[in-house]
């Protein structure tokens, strides 16, 4: 077996169904197995699925365990020699699944690649391409020169002589040989949601190099905000499970310190960007007290930061999924 294809299920039979005819259309020289794993099996619509795709192995989870508990069971049930960790919401439009295993067979010093996402329209989405730029993204801070001229003091880039080289690769298309799992471990289980391939590629990075390959692409349909962020606001950029998850990246990767720092800057921002608007209401309307509405989701955020600081900071094994009551992005809207 070449190649394992590994989805996750949560809800989205139609979308599965449609990337796996792209998969069989445009896949060729590569012997491949596809392993979906269901978060939902009760509600999943599995069955739409395994009607036209039988031949598929199915794993049913008994509760919804996130992305990387999912994937390390389907890696689990895995025969390739290569795993390609695969998004529902993906399309392939050519070979790009035999191209990746052209390149891995040719550069054993890869130990996983990346393809590089589209939109629908085809048009080029935006990507980290380093963990010192993620980041730099969690500091709430004035876009100014000055800042941007501190932090990327504080975090700069990585320099690397290759060119396809970077530090991390994005969860939705992740093709990596099977040793270099067996080496560096599969996904940390103690993230229900994002940040996992962050931290994952930290310990993958450590077995060679992760590159991305500039003429292998797909297409990523459901994600129309750069860099999964929300629409909410500027200061609130990121959905609180995300946020939730950042910090449980920053204290594995970095330690306590910079666990530390980050809660700190959150707590002392409140009050910053409190003021901040006040004063601008005054200079506007006169009126100090209106439109403090993104000032109090970025206060309910950090409370939902903070709801999670004891088991993150003391490294407690546990599934970091916030509660519904928690997830302050969809009660802002409705």
């Amino acid at each position: 077996m070449d190649v394992s294809i590994i989805i996750i299920n949560y809800r989205t039979p139609q979308l599965i169904i449609n990337c796996l005819k792209s998969i069989y259309e445009f896949t060729s020289g590569v012997k491949f197995e596809i392993i979906i794993v269901d978060n939902d099996p009760e509600n999943g619509g599995g069955n739409l699925v395994r009607a036209v795709y039988p031949e598929i192995k199915w794993i049913d989870m008994s509760y919804n365990s996130g992305f990387g508990r999912a994937n390390n069971a389907g890696i689990k049930a895995a025969e390739g020699r290569y795993f390609l960790i695969l998004n529902a919401d993906t399309l392939v439009t050519d070979n790009v699944i035999g191209r990746c295993m052209e390149r891995m067979d040719e550069r054993p010093d890869i130990a996983a690649a990346g393809a590089l996402q589209h939109y629908a329209n085809g048009t080029p989405m935006p990507f980290y391409k380093s963990f010192n730029e993620f980041r730099k993204t969690f500091f709430i801070l004035p876009p100014s020169g000055f800042a941007d001229k501190i932090l990327n003091k504080l975090y700069p880039e990585p320099k690397y002589s290759d060119s396809d080289q970077y530090d991390w690769l994005v969860g939705a298309f992740v093709f990596v040989r099977k040793e270099t799992v067996e080496k560096s471990g599969g996904f940390d289980e103690d993230f229900f949601m994002y940040g996992e391939d962050v931290e994952w590629s930290a310990r993958m990075g450590k077995q060679g190099k992760l590159c991305y390959f500039k003429d292998c692409t797909f297409i990523h349909l459901e994600n129309d905000n750069p860099f999964r962020r929300t629409s909410i606001s500027w200061i609130n950029r990121f959905s609180a499970q995300m946020q939730v998850s950042n910090m449980l990246w920053v204290r594995k990767q970095y330690g306590v310190g910079a666990y530390l720092l980050m809660i700190l800057h959150y707590l002392t921002m409140i009050p910053v960007i409190f003021v901040w608007k006040m004063v601008l209401n005054v200079k506007n309307n006169g009126s100090p007290f209106s439109d403090l509405k993104t000032q109090g989701i970025f206060t309910r955020k950090t409370g939902v930061l903070l709801n999670y600081f004891w088991p993150t900071l003391l490294g407690k094994k546990n599934l970091f999924k916030i509660k519904s009551s928690e997830n302050i992005d969809l009660i802002s809207q409705s």
